[in-house]
């Protein structure tokens, strides 16, 4: 069972690189189910559309997981309780607008539970991650409820994820952190068979600062006279990471980086 898992889509280089490759891709590794965050995936690099949602979708992303910009475009608000395909991180405050886990089917029948969570850590506020991880293992359980978790960790520092990691150790297939757009080199199973990477990187033109135009990020540094930030436009590479699970026990038998495209090495 092959699971691939795409970094944070940004803006219009990010979207049109998954929409152009992903399903030669999903070919070539013979992947059964995909995960991608989407909170970036917006022309402006913020937020996600009711129109981006379905275009991911027929391109082959099977779950969009999302992040502290889940809400900044408007439209999101109201559209993703109609949409079981993106979720939102389950920790929000005040139990917002759909769903931050779900189960879903793969193609060959099994079943995937997706989590979908924020750190706490120089983020936007939201419920303790670690205690409502905890209430959701209590409840869920891998091989009873589902064949296979993977948990998505929305966060701006490495200590947390890896703590995160270390936490589901043994009852997820794959902990994977995202948000800070840049790859990490740290692919690993963990001690009880858990496949984990500090963070998936981005989708989008490296080129830039973190996917968005980088004289702009520069000067806006240098407090000079900038536009708000805005994404580069050329060629995205597209990085996450592949996962082979284990249907027997949900975890991991092997798990390696991916880098398609544009100005990273690839790893194919």
């Amino acid at each position: 069972m092959n699971i691939l898992f795409l970094g944070d889509i940004v803006g219009n280089s990010g979207c049109n690189s998954v929409k152009k490759n992903l399903p030669y891709i999903i070919r070539e590794k013979a992947i059964d189910f995909v995960i991608a965050n989407g909170e970036n995936a917006a022309k402006e690099g913020v937020g996600i559309t009711e129109n981006i949602t379905h275009e991911l979708i027929n391109s082959g992303v099977d779950v969009i997981t999302t992040g502290n910009h889940v809400w900044d475009q408007k439209e999101t608000f109201d559209y993703i309780s109609q949409q079981n395909r993106l979720l939102r991180p389950l920790n929000l405050f005040n139990n917002p607008p759909g769903n931050g886990f779900e189960i879903y089917k793969s193609k060959k029948g099994f079943k995937i539970g997706v989590l979908n969570l924020m750190g706490n850590i120089f983020m936007k506020k939201c419920n303790d991650a670690f205690i409502e991880s905890k209430k959701f293992l209590e409840k869920n359980k891998l091989k009873t409820h589902y064949d296979f978790l993977i948990v998505d960790f929305h966060g701006e520092i490495t200590s947390e994820k890896m703590a995160i990691g270390h936490f589901f150790d043994g009852s997820a297939t794959l902990v994977v952190g995202t948000h800070t757009h840049v790859p990490t080199n740290d692919g690993r199973i963990l001690q009880n068979g858990t496949a984990y990477l500090t963070d998936a990187g981005m989708c989008g033109d490296y080129n830039s600062v973190i996917g968005m135009n980088k004289k702009n990020s520069i000067n806006r540094f240098f407090k000079k006279e900038s536009k708000k930030h805005f994404p580069a436009e050329g060629e995205a590479s597209l990085s996450g990471v592949i996962v082979e699970a284990d249907p027997k026990n949900g975890l991991a038998n092997n798990v390696n980086s991916f880098i398609f495209g544009g100005s990273l090495k690839n790893i194919f």
